[in-house]
C-alpha cells in the first residue's frame, strides 16, 4: 500500500476593511488576530460571516514520494516530523491563494538551517580551525541565527502597514510610483529572487517601500537593518515585519559570517526578496553615497555557488519634495553629533511629521541581473562586485527625479549671498528648465518659469520650511537663502547635481583650452580627464571612453559645431563658452572644491612626517573652513561640510598624501593644494561670466 496524504486546514480570514481583508487598528483593540479566533468567535463567524471560514487543501503526496524526499534531504529528525513540515508548507501555499502574497513568509528558517548537514559540518570545521568545541560552536551558531533572522508575523505585518499609512500621512500627501514599473519588478520576482536597493535619504525610506509592497499584495522584503535600530519596542516589532539585524563589525568572527551567509543563502534559494541600502547609511549631503560591498558580496557569492538560477537587483530612487531630517543633516555636516536612536528619538521624529512636506516619489531603475556580470562556478573578483555596485548606483541616479524644491534651491543658490526678485528668479529657472527638457531628465512635476503663481507657491513652501528668507518691506519682494540655511538648501540641490556635473566639467575644460599653449582639443580632453580623477570620490563617472562620449554629447546639446569651434583657437573657444546656457560649474563644483581646498591647505599645514588622526584632522578642517569663510576665502557655508572633508581626505589617501615615510610627501601636498586652487580660479572666472550675464553684459 502507498497511502496518499492530503493536508487539510480550516482558514479564518480577516474581515474586509476598505475592500481589503487585513488586520486593522480596530482589531488591535480587540487584543486578538481575527485570523486566529477562539472557539466562541469561530462559532460567531460561521453564523454571521461564513465567507470568512474556508477549508483549504494542500497539495497531496504519497507516502513513498515523501519518504524519497526525506532520504534525499538527509536531514536529522524523524520521518513524521518531516511529513508534518511538508504538510504545513503545502497548506501555507494553499492559504496564500486566499489571503494573498503579502503573507508569503518563511516558516522553518532556524530548523531548516540548523539541521542542514552541510551547515553542521561547516560549523564543526570552523570550530576545529579555531581550536574550539564543535558543540559549543553549534550553540553559538544557533544564538547568532536567532539574533539575525527575521521572525514574521502576519498580524504585525498588517498592523504595521496601517501604522505606516497613518505615519507618512501626518507629513506627506501620498507615495507616488508607477504601478506598471512595480508590476514589472514583481513579475520578475515570480521566477527569480529580488534584491531591492533603494537610495537612503530618510528613516521613512524603508517604511514607504514596505507600504507600497503591502498595498500591492507583494511579499514583505527581508530587510537588513543596523543593530542600532534593535531597541525596545521598535526592534521586536520590525523584526516581525521582515527586518533582520546585522552587527556593525564582525570581520574577525568567522562563525558569525558563515551564519549570515547561510541565512542569505536560505532566502535566495527560496526566492524571498531582500532589501538593504547599498550606501550603508543615510546621505547627509543629499548626494548618493559610495556603495558598501559587504552584503552585495554575500549575494553574489550565493549566486555563483548556484543557490539560484539568477538574482535580480532592483535599483530604486526614493525622493521627497521636502525632507523632515534636513536640518539635522545640516547640523551633522557642521560637526554636531548625530542623535542616537532611541524611543525618545522616535517620539520626537513622529511629532516632527506634523508639518506638510509634499509627496514621496518612488522610481524603479532598470533591473540588473547578476548573470550579466558573473558566472556560476567561477570565483568572484572584488572588481566584479565594485562594477555591479557602481552600475546599480548609476541606475538609481538616472531615475532620480528633479523636484520643484530642488529646482528652486539651485536657482537661489546661484545667487550666493544676494537676493533675487521673482522676475530674476524666473529667468534662472527658465534656463534650468530648458536644460532639463532638452536632456529628458525626469521630473516629479513640470515647472513653468512663466507661471509666476507656481513659482511663488514653491517659494512659499520653502519659506514654510525655513529654507528661504522673504523680504517684502521694499517696493519689490526679494528671496534668498540665508547663510544658516545654505547647507539645508544644498541638500536638495545635491540630490540631482549629478545631472549637471558633465556640463560643469566641460565648461572648465573649455576655459583651460582657451588658455592652453597646445591645441584646443588636446588641452580640453586632458582637463576633462584630470577633473574626472579629482572628483572620482564625489560622483559616479562612467568608464573613460564612455565618459568622454558623454562630455562630447553634452556639448553637442549646446552647439553641434563645438568640435570645429574648439579647433579655431582661443577667441572662438571663449565665444563658445559665452554661448553656453546655463553656466553651471560655479554652483555645481565650487562647494566641493572649496571643501577640498580646506583639506588640502590643512594637509600642507600638517607636518608631513607626523601620522594624521582622521577624527582630529576633521575637527581642524572644520575650524579652518570657518576661518576661511570669515575671511571670504570660500564663498558659502555649504563648503564647511564634514561629509565633503571626508571625501577629500579619501582622495588625499588615494594619492598617497598621507604617507609619512615618503620624503616628497610635503611637496606633493603643496602640489595637490595648488591643483585645487587652480581649478577654483577657473570657477571664479565662470562665476564672473554668469554675474556679468545677469547684469546684461
Amino acid at each position: 500500500d502507498d497511502p496518499l496524504f492530503v493536508p487539510l486546514r480550516v482558514a479564518w480570514l480577516a474581515p474586509r476593511h476598505h475592500g481589503r481583508r487585513s488586520v486593522s487598528f480596530v482589531d488591535l483593540f480587540r487584543l486578538t488576530d481575527p485570523r486566529v479566533p477562539d472557539p466562541i468567535r469561530q462559532l460567531a463567524i460561521v453564523r454571521h460571516s461564513p465567507d470568512r471560514c474556508w477549508v483549504v487543501v494542500g497539495e497531496p503526496a504519497t507516502a513513498s514520494s515523501l519518504r524519497r524526499s526525506w532520504n534525499a534531504e538527509g536531514a536529522d529528525g524523524s520521518f513524521v516530523a518531516f511529513v508534518h513540515r511538508r504538510a504545513s508548507l503545502a497548506l501555507e501555499r494553499a492559504e496564500r491563494r486566499l489571503r494573498g502574497n503579502r503573507y508569503k513568509i518563511p516558516r522553518f528558517v532556524r530548523r531548516d538551517i540548523l539541521t542542514d548537514p552541510s551547515f553542521v559540518a561547516q560549523v564543526r570545521a570552523i570550530a576545529e580551525a579555531e581550536n574550539r568545541s564543535p558543540d559549543a560552536a553549534l550553540t553559538r551558531a544557533s544564538r547568532y541565527l536567532k539574533e539575525i533572522a527575521a521572525s514574521h508575523s502576519p498580524y504585525l505585518i498588517d498592523l504595521v502597514a496601517n501604522a505606516i499609512r497613518w505615519l507618512y500621512r501626518r507629513g506627506y500627501r501620498a507615495i507616488l510610483y508607477s504601478p506598471e514599473g512595480l508590476a514589472n519588478v514583481l513579475s520578475i520576482g515570480q521566477r527569480y529572487p529580488l534584491v531591492f536597493l533603494p537610495s537612503h535619504k530618510s528613516n521613512l525610506d524603508h517604511l514607504a517601500l514596505q507600504y507600497v509592497l503591502w498595498e500591492n499584495d507583494a511579499p514583505p522584503n527581508h530587510t537588513a537593518g543596523g543593530i542600532n535600530m534593535n531597541f525596545f519596542p521598535i526592534g521586536p516589532i520590525i523584526r516581525r515585519t521582515g527586518v533582520f539585524f546585522i552587527r556593525r563589525t564582525f570581520k574577525k568572527n568567522n562563525l558569525y559570517k558563515f551564519v549570515l551567509q547561510s541565512y542569505l543563502d536560505y532566502l535566495i534559494e527560496r526566492r524571498f526578496p531582500l532589501e538593504w541600502y547599498l550606501e550603508g547609511g543615510r546621505s547627509r549631503s543629499g548626494k548618493l553615497l559610495p556603495p558598501r560591498y559587504g552584503m552585495l558580496t554575500y549575494v553574489a557569492d550565493a549566486f555563483t555557488r548556484g543557490k539560484s538560477e539568477d538574482v535580480y537587483l532592483i535599483p530604486l530612487s526614493i525622493t521627497y519634495d521636502h525632507i523632515e531630517d534636513v536640518g539635522a543633516y545640516a547640523a551633522e555636516q557642521r560637526g554636531e553629533r548625530k542623535e542616537r536612536e532611541s524611543f525618545g528619538w522616535l517620539v520626537r521624529s513622529v511629532r516632527s511629521l506634523g508639518r506638510r512636506y509634499g509627496d514621496i516619489h518612488l522610481r524603479f531603475g532598470e533591473p540588473l541581473a547578476l548573470s550579466s556580470y558573473l558566472e556560476q562556478g567561477r570565483p568572484i573578483a572584488p572588481i566584479d562586485v565594485q562594477k555591479i555596485a557602481f552600475e546599480v548606483s548609476t541606475r538609481i541616479n538616472d531615475v532620480t527625479p528633479i523636484t520643484p524644491t530642488a529646482l528652486l534651491t539651485i536657482a537661489l543658490l546661484t545667487a550666493e549671498d544676494r537676493a533675487f526678485t521673482l522676475d530674476q528668479l524666473r529667468e534662472e529657472v527658465s534656463e534650468l528648465c530648458e536644460y532639463i527638457r532638452s536632456r529628458d531628465i525626469p521630473l516629479t512635476e513640470r515647472v513653468e518659469s512663466k507661471n509666476a503663481k507656481q513659482i511663488e507657491s514653491i517659494l512659499q513652501r520653502l519659506d514654510d520650511q525655513g529654507i528661504v528668507a522673504t523680504f517684502d518691506a521694499g517696493p519689490q519682494t526679494v528671496y534668498m537663502i540665508g547663510s544658516e540655511q545654505r547647507l539645508a538648501a544644498a541638500y536638495y540641490r545635491n540630490t540631482i547635481v549629478h545631472f549637471f556635473v558633465n556640463a560643469a566639467i566641460a565648461e572648465l575644460a573649455l576655459l583651460t583650452a582657451a588658455n592652453a599653449p597646445v591645441t584646443g582639443q588636446e588641452a580640453f580632453w586632458d582637463e576633462v580627464m584630470r577633473l574626472r580623477d579629482l572628483l572620482k570620490f564625489e560622483f559616479f563617472f562612467a568608464d573613460k571612453d564612455e565618459f568622454r562620449q558623454q562630455v562630447w554629447n553634452e556639448l553637442l546639446h549646446q552647439d553641434p559645431r563645438w568640435p570645429k569651434r574648439v579647433l579655431r583657437g582661443a577667441e572662438e573657444i571663449r565665444a563658445l563658452l559665452r554661448d553656453l546656457r546655463p553656466l553651471t560649474s560655479y554652483w555645481v563644483l565650487r562647494p566641493y572644491l572649496e571643501a577640498y581646498q580646506v583639506v588640502a591647505d590643512a594637509l600642507v599645514l600638517h607636518p608631513p612626517y607626523v601620522e594624521i588622526n582622521e577624527k582630529k584632522f576633521m575637527g581642524e578642517c572644520l575650524a579652518l573652513g570657518r576661518q576661511y569663510r570669515l575671511q571670504q576665502r570660500i564663498h558659502t557655508d555649504e563648503s564647511i561640510s564634514q561629509v565633503l572633508f571626508t571625501s577629500a581626505f579619501k582622495l588625499a589617501a588615494n594619492r598617497g598624501l598621507l604617507d609619512v615615510d615618503d620624503p616628497d610627501c610635503g611637496a606633493r601636498r603643496r602640489a595637490f593644494a595648488s591643483e585645487i586652487h587652480d581649478v577654483l580660479a577657473k570657477i571664479d572666472s565662470i562665476a564672473a561670466l554668469a554675474t556679468g550675464r545677469r547684469a546684461g553684459f
